[in-house]
């Protein structure tokens, strides 16, 4: 009996010497959190730029893909339109 009670003195005075959280604590910790979520608000607007970005690049590289094939289909074209011209040209 005599060993519970020391032992809860022992940590009531442990308890009572390190205390808790003070009201300053608090406000720093805060200050902290505020300062955090102003870091990741701007974060988050970085990456929906980015993204925005990056899908405008997408598209345009979409459409000079296009391009490139109708060029190439062109040429393909042309090239046997020229190929047919020269062996007309040869049998007569």
């Amino acid at each position: 009996m005599m060993r519970a009670i020391k032992l809860s003195a022992v940590v009531a005075i442990a308890a009572l010497a390190t205390g808790c959280a003070s009201t300053s604590d608090l406000e720093a910790l805060d200050a902290r959190v505020g300062t955090l979520e102003g870091k990741v608000a701007t974060a988050s607007a970085d990456a929906a730029s980015a993204k925005a970005a990056a899908a405008e690049a997408a598209a345009k590289a979409a459409a000079a893909e296009a391009a490139a094939n109708r060029a190439a289909q062109y040429a393909q074209d042309t090239n046997s339109k020229l190929d047919r011209m020269f062996k007309k040209s040869q049998h007569k």
